[in-house]
């Protein structure tokens, strides 16, 4: 991730910019904290209301550039059976082969392949999804919540962000029609993402 730093409000006068200290201090490996994230989704249900839910189980690692933030990276990976809307029955249904197909598919996974910053505190990262045997392009807008050592001494970085996608577009295609028209599920979803990561000590 080409982040993780709070620009000056300072105005720049020079197009070439040196490395600033404090993003270069954040350099260094993350690993993503499970227990103070959180990456979900947000989908249309018969037309007229919205269903939100989560993956309980995911872990990745962020290796973050200080001096060529450009060359930063994310990878992240999602237990498919760990979704939940609240319903089981409804997540029953998300695991079975009419959606994510869990057992034969286990994994959703995030691998980028380029970060920007598009202004301020805001970023874009985009890489390679993959759900089921399916790996597409997706760019996510991300942003930055700062940087804290926690009260354990963990150095910490925070972003949140989201992206929209097509379902179709990764196989996901079950639905029915309502009788009033239109379809019980949208192909539209919105995948969200906020994030806690610790930076990994030095290795001696």
């Amino acid at each position: 991730m080409a982040l993780f730093n709070r620009k000056n409000t300072a105005p720049s006068t020079t197009a070439t910019l040196a490395v600033d200290p404090a993003l270069a201090a954040l350099t260094g490996t993350y690993t993503i904290d499970p227990s103070h994230s959180s990456i979900g989704f947000t989908v249309r249900h018969a037309m007229v209301t919205n269903v939100r839910g989560s993956f309980g189980e995911h872990e990745g690692t962020l290796t973050l550039d200080g001096a060529d933030p450009a060359a930063s990276t994310a990878s992240i990976d999602v237990q498919i059976s760990s979704v939940d809307t609240g319903i089981a029955d409804r997540d029953g249904h998300l695991v079975s082969g009419d959606f994510f197909d869990a057992e034969k598919f286990p994994l959703m996974t995030f691998r980028s392949t380029h970060a920007e910053q598009l202004g301020g505190d805001s970023y874009r990262v985009t890489g390679d999804l993959t759900i089921k045997d399916v790996t597409r392009p997706l760019a996510i807008d991300l942003e930055f919540n700062g940087s804290a050592t926690d009260p354990y001494g963990n150095e910490r970085v925070g972003f949140e962000g989201s992206a929209d996608i097509l379902r179709s577009d990764w196989g996901l295609t079950w639905n029915a029609a309502l009788e009033t028209g239109g379809v019980m599920v949208s192909d539209k979803v919105k995948l969200n993402f906020d994030i806690s990561a610790i930076k990994a000590a030095p290795q001696a």
